[in-house]
């Protein structure tokens, strides 16, 4: 498992390399909104969590995401985990509902791929 900052971004290709050891096609990912930061390179968004947790992020947060580093700019992110089955948040989907939480992912997402 890795943790993706500013300071050590990750690239695609490495992302590609990830995809032959999980699913072919897709990356578990994590990502912490208030701290900009993502976890990747695990078989479960579970478990991604529990590690950020544990190193002092807050579980409102964070977001379980897939990426598809194959695919084109539009289909590179897919929300959908079920860490991200959150009522007490208004989140009641495996996606992530709010549009601006969305953005949000979208924008370090992107800042942290080079």
């Amino acid at each position: 498992m890795k943790i993706i900052d500013a300071k050590n971004q990750i690239a695609v290709s490495e992302l590609k390399k990830m995809t032959k050891r999980m699913y072919e096609d897709l990356i578990k990912v994590v990502v912490d909104v208030k701290k900009e930061i993502m976890a990747v390179d695990a078989e479960l968004h579970a478990d991604q969590e529990e590690y950020l947790l544990g190193h002092g992020s807050r579980q409102s947060d964070l977001w379980g995401i897939n990426l598809h580093p194959n695919k084109n700019k539009e289909g590179l992110i897919e929300f959908d985990s079920m860490i991200n089955l959150r009522p007490s948040q208004g989140n009641r989907t495996r996606g992530v509902d709010d549009l601006e939480l969305q953005k949000k992912i979208i924008e370090i997402v992107r800042k942290l791929i080079i």
